[in-house]
């Protein structure tokens, strides 16, 4: 076997059907449009969500909720991937260390969470702390500072 002889298996590709070429292939005359109507030419097609009139689902279900355009979007870091950093050589963590280890991305805030414990002397720099981490990065002799 060489890639010159190489074909699909048999029965697995089918031939477009040509409609509108005449009477002789069974799809010539209307082009399966059948007769007159918005449908049968060209250009024609229904709106996004249309149901044939039916109301439509996006119209049936209730809007509810609202998205707060204040809102301030942090990428959340654990306490317990601090504590990997740390047995790695890390003591001073900043988001700058945390984009180069690949934790975040450039651009993102960050908030050091509780979830894990923390044993190593860490100097953390972040956007923001919860109250639990917090408490846990001094507890461990560590300094909380927000960027």
């Amino acid at each position: 076997m060489d890639l010159s002889n190489l074909k699909p298996a048999k029965g697995s590709v089918k031939n477009k059907t040509r409609k509108g070429r005449g009477q002789g292939s069974g799809k010539g005359g209307t082009s399966t449009r059948g007769h007159k109507g918005a449908q049968a030419r060209s250009g024609a097609k229904n709106k996004i969500g249309f149901q044939g009139g039916q109301m439509p689902l996006v119209r049936l279900v209730p809007k509810f909720g609202f998205k707060n355009l204040n809102r301030v979007e942090y990428c959340p870091v654990n306490l317990s991937t601090l504590q990997k950093l740390a047995e790695n050589g890390v003591s001073v963590i900043t988001p700058e260390v945390l984009v180069e280890k690949g934790i975040t991305h450039k651009k993102e805030l960050v908030k050091i969470l509780g979830r894990g414990e923390l044993t190593a002397k860490l100097e953390v720099k972040a956007h923001a702390f919860s109250a639990k981490a917090q408490q846990a990065i001094e507890a461990a002799g560590g300094t909380c500072e927000k960027y």
